[in-house]
């Protein structure tokens, strides 16, 4: 999940030991960076986070062994790689938590979470648990789950959620969502919001009028998410 940025601020995300600020680097060694955290992303994104080194450093145009210099490890590059988006999506909690209607600044927050992981598999994987050892983003989950837990709990003090949801159903709703990440873009994003629409009204004592219209998706199109048989 996101971060609740207000526990430490934003421009924190993303320091790593071993990835020096760009500041006073050589004008060739700061492209050579920029390129590298571009393909990092494209590769996390298209192939997830356990894609092979290798290939950051071939869609970079760049050696192995420049890409292990500047980021040493696989948690380097993705904290690196990713830290401007983990900086949006802690201001997407705050943006929920400021929401006078706790009910729409959840949904919102929700929204915007289930549309990362159809559309960017690599940062995704950032924002769950593949790096237990980078602590920044122990952290950021840490203050992510307190921040999730005070939404959920203003929406039932609201009466906007019924008594019984828990704050791991939305980890159903997750769950769920992940599958999508392997579908064409627009139609994961359509089945995506549809998804939630599903499910946040079963949280809900009320219910909306309207779902949003249904994705462009035969079980005949349905594309495997890479790695799968």
């Amino acid at each position: 999940m996101p971060a609740q940025p207000s526990h430490k601020p934003s421009g924190h995300v993303g320091d790593v030991p071993g990835d020096a600020d760009p500041v006073g680097l050589r004008a060739d060694a700061r492209r050579n960076r920029e390129r590298i955290l571009e393909a990092a992303r494209e590769v996390f994104a298209a192939q997830g986070i356990d894609a092979p080194m290798s290939a950051v450093a071939r869609r970079a145009g760049v050696g192995v062994a420049t890409l292990y210099r500047r980021f040493p490890t696989r948690t380097a590059l993705a904290t690196a790689a990713f830290a401007e988006q983990l900086a949006l999506c802690a201001a997407a909690f705050d943006e929920a938590l400021a929401d006078p209607d706790p009910g729409h600044g959840l949904y919102a927050l929700l929204e915007k979470v289930c549309t990362t992981q159809v559309t960017d598999r690599g940062f995704a994987s950032v924002f769950r648990d593949q790096f237990p050892d980078a602590l920044d983003h122990d952290h950021e989950r840490d203050c992510a789950e307190e921040g999730l837990a005070r939404l959920v709990q203003r929406a039932r003090e609201t009466g906007q959620l019924r008594d019984d949801f828990d704050p791991a159903d939305i980890t159903l709703l997750l769950l769920a969502n992940s599958g999508l990440a392997g579908q064409p873009r627009e139609a994961a994003l359509a089945a995506s919001r549809r998804l939630l629409a599903y499910l946040f009204q079963a949280f809900q004592v009320q219910r909306p009028d309207s779902l949003p219209p249904p994705a462009v998706l035969e079980l005949h199109e349905i594309h495997q998410p890479p790695g799968h048989p």
